[in-house]
């Protein structure tokens, strides 16, 4: 065969290149194993990568060639997946520690000497190992839920530039947050709560008996059973199922069984097609007035001993709040009404009550500091003159249109045109005047802050007003709710509807068990503030509620003392141990109202801690 030209000497039989194939895989697989040995992560028995490579600790091939990827593989089922990387992770944890413990010596020595012909300082060295030691201890304690968020945080501090730098290998830290005990006081009612928390409220149904008299009992003599910090067990837990029961009394008058009292304003459908027998009765409307100006009498004459902390007067157009000496911040009797007309302030000042629009005060005390500010930023700049009556000008619109009387129009007379030009009549002229202070009706800047002695005029006020009950409509003779956290005469005790449901909510892992318990009904500051105390052990410091207010009152949050006589309550708060409240919820009553014409929606607690939105 060497003498025809088509043969090569190079050639070799099938079988040859085969059998030499084999050899160099074998050859290129077992240099390449123990070239990466001490490199290779630790790994699941009987697991594939999901990346392209053989089966990982596979015993007894007999060839060592690549195995090609399984196109069947997805994340759940490789070393790659959550689960199998955090088990990986516990297993291998120890192994782990030991190569790193045996490898920080010869790490040590091996930069010794790089320092030794660099001349680098063998301290900075050290913490560089330091710091590679804390990034392998951080990356060891990764757990089943955070594994991909501690491994993503570790690979960004090894990247990091301020981690890289041996000047500073410090992490900043950042500021915890702050613990806030308590939430601001809410004078607003409000129609709904809805408590949500991931432990269970069922401790909060189906009370005995004996539970419900001992709840009834303590809120009828103002007493109130402590609680432990927390609660393992709250459905054996008499003392907060006692507790529980207690926060849900108030007091009301009237009461009509077949008609819900609350809320007062804007709710003429719900009275429409109730049985009203007196609307078209006089003698029964006289009597049901005759008993509710006992009962209002003997609320303010408990409000004026401080045995009532406040009380609540809900008529068909505003409602009233009435607070003891001491609360808000206040020094002595205040109420707040709202929301007003202009002929009830003008019917008001007829009878000599003497009252304020805390809103629109505070609104023309910051116009006045601006201007000021103004003018002495325009002095300065020797602009004052001109400035000043520009900004006049336009700040006073309203006022000059209520300057045009009958002598307004003398100009033109001068002129001659005072027959051809329409002499403003005097109704317009009052109509003018009058038109700022119409614009406040039924708005939140409407609301009045009646102090001291005039409460009581406006007691008498109230009780004699006969706008006060409706003269026609769904509400026509009705009289107005009377609510209060502690007994009055005439008061009938009530009692807050309350359920709880377990319900499933979906989460980015799938769903959730949430537990809720929904409380409806006039809901009045102190009963907000018991059961946020009673839930706050029972709800191990975590829940969340969401308050649901009835707006017209919302406004009933506006600061009613100083700045500078905010200090001196403590000897008046003193005075209200008497008035039927737990102690810490007339801690928190007293303290000046920061929430202004806004209400609480949301409030939160985690770790015993509040956090609220409003």
């Amino acid at each position: 065969m060497s003498d025809q030209g088509c043969y090569s000497p190079s050639f070799k039989k099938p079988s040859d290149i085969l059998r030499m194939r084999r050899k160099r895989a074998r050859s290129e697989g077992v240099c390449a194993g123990s070239r990466n040995a001490s490199s290779t992560p630790p790994t699941l028995a009987g697991v594939r990568p999901f990346s392209p490579g053989p089966l990982l600790k596979s015993q007894g091939r007999a060839s060592g060639g690549v195995k090609r990827r399984n196109p069947f593989a997805n994340i759940e089922n490789t070393y790659n997946s959550p689960k199998k990387r955090a088990v990986s992770c516990t297993e291998d944890a120890s192994e782990c520690e030991k190569v790193a413990l045996i490898a920080a010596p010869c790490e040590e020595e091996r930069l010794e000497e790089h320092n030794a012909r660099s001349g680098a300082s063998f301290s900075d060295l050290l913490n560089n190992i330091s710091t590679k030691q804390t990034g392998i201890q951080k990356k060891l304690s990764c757990s089943e839920e955070d594994s991909l968020f501690e491994e993503d945080l570790f690979e960004a501090e090894k990247t990091s530039p301020i981690l890289k730098s041996p000047e500073s290998p410090k992490i900043a830290v950042l500021p915890h947050p702050e613990i806030c005990r308590e939430y601001p006081a809410d004078w607003s009612l409000k129609t709904r709560l809805l408590f949500t928390s991931p432990h269970s409220f069922s401790w909060a149904e189906h009370l005995k008996a004996q539970e419900e008299a001992q709840g009834l009992s303590l809120h009828c003599r103002a007493e109130y059973a402590s609680l432990p910090q927390t609660i393992q067990d709250p459905r054996s837990c008499t003392e907060l199922r006692c507790g529980f029961q207690q926060c849900l009394q108030y007091w009301q008058h009237p009461s009509l069984p077949w008609l819900t009292l609350f809320p007062r304003v804007g709710a003429e459908r719900k009275f429409a097609g109730k049985n009203t027998p007196w609307a078209q009765d006089a003698i029964l409307q006289q009597s049901l007035m005759s008993e509710w100006s006992v009962s209002l009498t003997s609320l303010y004459s408990l409000l004026k001993g401080r045995l009532c902390p406040y009380f609540y007067v809900c008529s068909y157009q505003f409602t009233v709040l009435f607070r003891a000496a001491g609360l808000s911040g206040a020094k002595g009797i205040t109420a707040l009404l709202s929301p007003t007309t202009r002929g009830l302030r003008e019917a008001m000042r007829a009878d000599g009550i003497e009252f304020s629009l805390p809103l629109l005060e505070e609104k023309r005390k910051n116009k006045e500091n601006s201007s000021s500010h103004l003018n002495n930023s325009n002095q300065t700049d020797g602009d004052q003159p001109s400035s000043a009556v520009d900004k006049d000008k336009y700040e006073d619109d309203d006022d000059d249109d209520d300057d045009d009387d009958d002598g307004g129009i003398s100009w033109l007379q001068d002129m001659g045109l005072q027959d051809k030009i329409k002499k403003p009549d005097a109704i317009s002229i009052k109509l003018r005047k009058e038109h700022s202070e119409v614009r406040l009706d039924h708005r939140p800047e409407s609301v009045v802050l009646v102090e001291g002695s005039n409460t009581f005029t406006l007691i008498n006020f109230l009780i004699n007003c006969k706008s006060l009950v409706a003269g026609s409509g769904s509400q026509a003779g009705l009289p107005p709710t009377l609510l209060a956290p502690t007994a009055f005469r005439g008061a009938t005790l009530q009692m807050l509807k309350a359920r709880s449901v377990n319900v499933k909510t979906q989460v980015r892992t799938g769903y959730q068990d949430v537990c809720s318990l929904e409380v409806t009904g006039p809901i009045m500051p102190h009963a907000l503030h018991a059961l946020t105390q009673l839930l706050k052990p029972s709800q191990k410091g975590g829940f969340s509620v969401s308050l649901y207010t009835h707006e017209p009152s919302a406004v009933l949050n506006v600061p009613v003392a100083k700045p500078s006589e905010s200090d001196q309550q403590n000897d008046a708060a003193q005075c209200l141990d008497q008035s039927g409240l737990q102690q810490s919820t007339v801690q928190q009553l007293v303290e000046p109202s920061t929430l202004g014409k806004s209400a609480l929606r949301q409030l939160h607690m985690r770790d015993y801690s509040y956090t609220w939105n409003s």
